[in-house]
């Protein structure tokens, strides 16, 4: 399974359009591809704005066409499951990361 877990580069945002048609900025915390031979592509992402510690993360299928990155919604729940526990892990593992430094 690849990752990329950016919390000490430049973040990157993704501006998601609301019910209203305004652009929400959200923050990429992470990417990832299940060794599964789907090909798929997952992100997780948190609002730009929200400085709560604690977050809500949103998860997203995504596809990325030239420089456009297209999200689609997880409504399987298999899906989902493997995402939650991947995400889990990879943030697990990212916390341990960080307790361990000088």
């Amino acid at each position: 399974m690849t990752d990329e877990i950016n919390r000490d580069e430049e973040a990157e945002i993704i501006y998601i359009p609301d019910d209203e048609g305004n652009d929400e900025a959200f923050e990429v915390i992470m990417r990832f591809e299940p060794d599964d031979g789907t090909d798929r592509k997952y992100v997780m992402l948190v609002p730009a704005d929200d400085t709560d510690e604690e977050q809500e993360v949103f998860a997203f299928r995504y596809e990325e066409e030239g420089d456009d990155i297209k999200l689609f919604p997880i409504e399987d729940q298999e899906e989902w499951d493997m995402v939650e526990e991947t995400f889990n892990t990879l943030a697990s593992g990212v916390d341990e990361a960080e307790d361990d430094r000088p």
